[in-house]
């Protein structure tokens, strides 16, 4: 169950994180987050599988990388 969860949050935050790779729409990263990080705690919890870890994992690397190119704003 946890691990379907972490998939819903990972969704909903590549949804939000896609878009906010546009130039001046990179904030949309900082609303993301806090899902990510949710998402990789449930995900972590789940007791046997861990793809919604590793997938909540894989668009926090992306929203990471794009808030680095940007200067944390932009």
């Amino acid at each position: 169950m946890g691990n379907i969860i972490a998939f819903i949050l990972g969704i909903i935050s590549l949804v939000i994180v896609i878009p906010a790779t546009i130039p001046f729409l990179g904030w949309a990263n900082w609303l993301a987050l806090p899902l990510i990080v949710i998402g990789v705690i449930v995900g972590q919890l789940s007791s046997t599988s861990k793809a919604g870890r590793n997938f909540c994992l894989i668009v926090l690397l992306i929203a990471v990388i794009r808030l680095s190119l940007g200067g944390g704003i932009i």
